[in-house]
């Protein structure tokens, strides 16, 4: 995650307290935590290493021939649901960068034909895309240990979003935390923790498992309709950082949101996206930012089913950091 202002390799590393207190009691309480004990856990989730020194694909390497058969099996009633928002062609605070888009229109071989020109930069808080491995670093390293020098301006050299050109075919689950919780959509700042999902799953009965996209929606575009835009990146609901670790557990293939996974503030100082650095350096996960989970949510909701087929495929675009794209559920 990134505005055009900033440089994105000023990545964060942050720190994270393994026997920190439970935040249900106060979800808008995020606990600092030490650099240390991040770079400690940062190295305790790695993945480097365990598909091989060369590896690429990190957590996809979960979704398996079996995995994708069985989350195939999966569809009962043929009904789909796109889990994208239109792009964003307006310009405002949480929107530097609008999608840009131009029609043309002419003659060609005795045809009236129409065209397009599209161009964006799609990291932000605006555009529902897919961050790919290249797009965070720590300490000069990205997933697997390979260096930030790989980074060109014409694409890097490693790690780039064409790796992900079969695309993502697997189990999705929705995490529906208004739902779960009662309420129209989480406070801004809301911290959602292992113990949140836990209970959860207890609730639902659904276990997440190895291979799994899973999806975690906030009600951040029902609050936008109550109540209008607000400073999201001055506070915003999403995942404590100490969710990493869980996720390594449950070997969980992606994951995504419908604001950009992190909750705002992260508690980790001088640290954004805290929860970003972790699985896309430490886990080699593919992180769904800006999703649109409303639509699903009331499919879900109606069927009492939170895990369906999920389906999205990145543009193939070598050396990119990621990449827009339109997931689909399908029950």
């Amino acid at each position: 995650m990134y505005k055009k202002k900033w440089s994105w390799l000023i990545v964060c590393s942050f720190a994270l307290n393994l026997s920190a207190p439970s935040l249900q009691a106060d979800s808008h309480v995020v606990p600092e935590v030490s650099e240390a004990e991040f770079n400690r856990w940062l190295k305790e989730i790695s993945n480097w290493g365990r598909w091989g020194k060369d590896d690429e694909l990190g957590t996809l390497n979960l979704i398996t021939p079996a995995k994708r058969i069985a989350a195939a099996r999966l569809v009962r009633e043929g009904v789909s649901v796109s889990l994208a928002l239109d792009l964003n062609k307006k310009q405002d605070a949480l929107n530097g960068n609008p999608f840009e888009h131009t029609l043309s229109t002419g003659k060609w071989g005795g045809h009236e034909t129409a065209g397009d020109r599209y161009a964006v930069e799609y990291h932000g808080f605006a555009h529902s895309h897919m961050d790919g491995l290249p797009h965070f670093a720590h300490d000069g390293k990205m997933y697997n240990g390979f260096s930030v020098k790989a980074l060109k301006p014409t694409g890097s050299e490693k790690l780039g979003i064409e790796n992900f050109k079969n695309g993502v075919f697997t189990r999705g689950v929705l995490v529906d935390m208004p739902w779960f919780k009662g309420v129209d959509y989480l406070e801004p700042g809301t911290a959602i923790t292992v113990d949140d999902l836990l209970a959860w799953e207890r609730k639902t009965g659904i276990t997440v498992g190895s291979g799994d996209v899973l999806l975690i929606r906030t009600g951040r575009w029902e609050m936008v309709r109550q109540k209008g835009q607000w400073n999201f990146l001055e506070k915003a609901a999403g995942s404590h950082a100490s969710v990493a670790k869980w996720l390594k557990e449950r070997d969980v293939a992606v994951i995504g949101c419908d604001g950009v996974s992190d909750v705002m503030p992260s508690g980790v100082e001088g640290r954004v996206n805290a929860l970003h650095e972790l699985v896309l350096v430490g886990l080699g996960m593919p992180i769904l930012d800006n999703l649109d989970l409303d639509a699903l949510a009331r499919e879900a909701g109606k069927r009492n089913r939170w895990e369906f087929l999920f389906v999205a495929a990145p543009l193939r675009v070598p050396g990119g950091t990621g990449s827009p794209l339109n997931p689909i559920a399908t029950f």
